[in-house]
C-alpha cells in the first residue's frame, strides 16, 4: 500500500461513519510517519482502521462497505478492514504520540496513524512471523531504535513475563541482523577462470 492509498481509505472510512478522525492501526499506519517507507514494509493491502470515537457498528460499516472481499477493493485492489481499540496492544501514551495524516486526498479528513516505537512494541506483541520481519526492516533501515522500542515495551500493558518474552525476540532480531551484517557479500560465480 503506498501513501496515497492509506489517504483513500481515510478518505472513505471518515465518508462511511460520518466521522472526522480515523484511527489507523496495524503495518500500514508506518505511512504517517515515512510517506516513501521501503516497499518490504508495504506487502499489505489492507489498513486496519476504526473512527477515533469507536462503536462496533462503525467498524462493522467499514468492514462491509470498504473491506475485504467488497468493491472497493475489486475496484482499487487495497481495503480496509474495520476494527477496534483492542485490536492492537499499545504502549501507555500511545495516543499523544500520534501522527497526523491530512490532506485534499484525505478530503481534510484525520488519520492519527501509530508512532513507529508504538508500533514495533504492538509488533513485538504479536510476535507472528510477519511481524518479526516487519520490526527486522524497521530497524535495519534506522526507522526506529532500539533502546527506544525497549523503553516502550515497559509501558506494554501486559504481565513482566510478556515483556522479557518481547524484550528477548527484540534482541534475537538485532542479532540476526547483525549476523547477516556481518556476512561478507557473494560474489556471483562466474565459472572456472580460463
Amino acid at each position: 500500500m503506498q501513501r496515497h492509498e492509506l489517504e483513500h481509505i481515510i478518505r472513505a472510512a471518515a465518508g462511511i461513519t460520518q466521522e472526522y478522525d480515523i484511527v489507523i492501526v496495524g503495518s500500514q499506519s508506518i505511512l504517517g510517519q515515512f510517506p516513501d517507507a521501503p516497499s518490504e514494509l508495504l506487502q499489505s493491502m489492507e489498513a486496519d482502521v476504526y473512527p477515533l470515537h469507536y462503536s462496533a457498528k462503525k467498524s462493522d460499516l467499514i468492514d462491509g462497505t470498504i473491506g475485504e472481499g467488497s468493491p472497493f477493493e475489486e475496484v482499487y485492489g487495497y481495503y480496509a478492514q474495520g476494527v477496534g481499540p483492542e485490536t492492537a496492544t499499545l504502549p501507555q501514551g500511545w495516543q499523544d504520540r500520534l501522527v497526523k495524516v491530512q490532506s485534499p486526498n484525505t478530503d481534510l479528513k484525520i488519520g492519527w496513524c501509530l508512532e513507529p516505537h508504538d508500533l514495533a512494541a504492538s509488533k513485538l506483541a504479536a510476535a507472528r512471523e510477519k511481524d518479526r520481519a516487519f520490526i527486522s526492516a524497521l530497524l535495519r533501515h534506522g526507522m526506529v531504535e532500539k533502546a527506544e522500542v525497549e523503553d516502550r515495551i515497559q509501558a506494554m500493558p501486559v504481565p513482566d513475563a510478556d515483556k522479557h518474552r518481547m524484550t528477548m525476540l527484540l534482541d534475537r532480531i538485532e542479532r540476526e541482523i547483525e549476523a547477516q551484517d556481518a556476512q561478507p557479500e557473494q560474489q556471483p560465480d562466474d565459472g572456472p577462470s580460463p
